[in-house]
């Protein structure tokens, strides 16, 4: 009588398998999404900056800042600025102007929306000043959460 060799996997070696790639998984799948959440928040803070160089202009062109409220389209447009979608889509981009103090002053408040919001609780609201101090309304520091 001859005996035939079966071949294919055991159910021990597809157990292991499954084992070692839920374990890659559970690792990965935390890193790629704070990665996320890293990336949405550097381009907020790219814009944010962008908008600080425009309002240094604005004071050289006009003696004065510009403010723009939130979801307020028409008024970054009458400044030529768009808020690009990646950061619109994740960011309320606001800037407070007060051209009465002496000197006058602004602060540009990018405030996290929807899951951004909630996944960047650390963080928090990031606000640029005309001083060039940053800063954030999260629990986490200024050096971790601007770079």
């Amino acid at each position: 009588m001859r005996r035939f060799r079966q071949s294919g996997f055991t159910l021990i070696e597809l157990m292991i398998t499954v084992a070692i790639v839920a374990i890659l998984a559970g690792v990965a799948y935390p890193a790629y999404t704070q990665h996320v959440v890293r990336a949405k928040r550097s381009a907020a803070e790219s814009f944010v900056v962008t908008v600080a160089n425009r309002q240094e202009q604005a004071m050289l062109n006009s003696r004065a800042y510009f403010a723009v409220a939130a979801g307020t389209t028409a008024q970054w447009t009458a400044v030529n600025m768009n808020v690009p979608t990646d950061v619109s889509a994740n960011y309320t981009v606001t800037v407070a102007a007060n051209n009465a103090a002496t000197p006058p002053t602004y602060t540009v408040t990018a405030t996290p929306t929807g899951t951004q919001a909630s996944k960047d609780a650390k963080c928090g609201n990031l606000t640029y000043t005309q001083a060039g101090v940053k800063g954030i309304s999260g629990s986490g520091t200024v050096a971790d959460c601007w770079k």
